[in-house]
């Protein structure tokens, strides 16, 4: 096990709320520690829940990432804030005041079951409120918070999540909640909504004592759009990109995170759509969407900057993910340095096996490459 990260004396922000290709924050931060210089900018063009944007913040570097999930944006600019628990708090209470009954409340047989009536109401006042105005640092830090209580177990004896008994992971699928709910008899129960941020708030800003500077940006990696968008200094400036692409046949974040998403302004049931995914329909397209990315992020950077990525793969698709890692690479004026290995997710290090909640992951590998284009 990797504790690079012991002692730090906070990192509990980290884990504001789950997603799914989550690497452990020893990871980057120890990449950055033993060979990031004062001031050098930090890039993640697959950022999800913003862990390397995390890891540069403590070590007070400057960061950039960029996702085309509205959860991981949500949640990776939640790791960049300057705020206080007092402050998300009140952001909290300024909104139920704002927003004293709620326009619109979905409805149907999961969302009788997935709430307490009237906790629902009040999720849905919140709801409406961030929609509204999410500009503050106190609000994104709220919406991150809510995120992660949004829906999880319920406990023996003190309720942390809004929800009826769930993973606190992956959302659960509509029909099968009901049923599982059902036949257990198990109702959902009312819970202290300004309560559960209270303690929340406390936990994840409390001890916070590091100051987060870049930008989170929602797009598409591989267009040259989002790369436009980038914060005054930072194009043409990026020394580390430090990441974890998809892995081949990965592709079920979107439904996986529908209650999430539907916080978020989406629709109130499960969304399959693909937008802005890496298509992963064979080895040699899958390795060319990547490739599109690392010549977009090459773009950007300083000469000699240095990408590090883990990869691996699942054992259901044939394919071998040192080809990808090469295919990927091939052309883009990235040089390949070392190949690294790094175990594998089976052993705790990474949570992406979720998706699959039946395979099993094969051997990851830390690739490092050379900017040279």
């Amino acid at each position: 096990m990797d504790n690079t990260t012991e002692g730090l004396a906070h990192t509990a922000l980290n884990g504001i709320a789950p997603y799914f290709t989550m690497f452990p924050l020893s990871f980057p931060y120890a990449i950055l520690k033993e060979r990031a210089r004062e001031g050098e900018w930090v890039l993640d063009p697959f950022c999800g829940r913003g862990t390397t944007n995390y890891a540069a913040r403590l070590l007070g570097l400057p960061s950039v990432g960029i996702d085309s999930s509205p959860v991981a944006v949500a949640l990776s600019e939640a790791k960049l804030v300057n705020t206080t628990p007092e402050r998300v708090i009140r952001a909290a209470e300024e909104i139920l005041e704002e927003v004293p009954v709620p326009a619109e409340v979905p409805e149907g047989e999961f969302w009788e079951w997935a709430f307490d009536t009237e906790v629902l109401a009040v999720v849905c006042r919140l709801r409406e409120g961030l929609l509204a105005n999410c500009r503050s640092h106190a609000r994104k830090a709220l919406r991150a918070l809510l995120l992660g209580a949004l829906h999880g177990p319920r406990g023996k004896t003190k309720r942390t999540y809004f929800s009826n008994q769930c993973q606190r992971t992956y959302a659960p699928k509509p029909n099968y909640a009901v049923t599982f709910w059902k036949r257990r008899d198990l109702r959902p129960e009312p819970v202290d909504v300004l309560g559960i941020i209270r303690e929340r708030a406390d936990r994840y800003f409390g001890g916070e004592r590091t100051r987060g500077r870049g930008k989170i940006l929602r797009g598409d990696s591989r267009e040259e759009a989002v790369y436009r968008r980038f914060p005054a200094g930072a194009s043409g400036a990026i020394r580390w990109v430090v990441t974890s692409p998809p892995y081949y046949g990965m592709n079920t974040y979107l439904p996986d995170q529908w209650l999430r998403l539907w916080f978020l302004g989406g629709a109130p049931e499960v969304a399959y759509g693909a937008e802005g995914q890496i298509r992963h329909s064979s080895p040699g397209e899958f390795a060319a969407q990547i490739r599109r990315v690392w010549m977009r992020v090459g773009q950007v950077c300083a000469p000699g900057a240095q990408l590090v990525f883990r990869f691996g793969g699942i054992r259901s698709r044939k394919a071998d993910p040192l080809e990808i890692v090469r295919l990927s690479l091939e052309g883009t004026g990235w040089r390949l340095t070392e190949l690294r290995p790094a175990g594998t997710a089976d052993a705790g290090r990474r949570q992406a096996l979720h998706i699959a909640r039946t395979d099993r992951a094969k051997e990851e590998t830390d690739v490092f490459a050379r900017w040279e284009g």
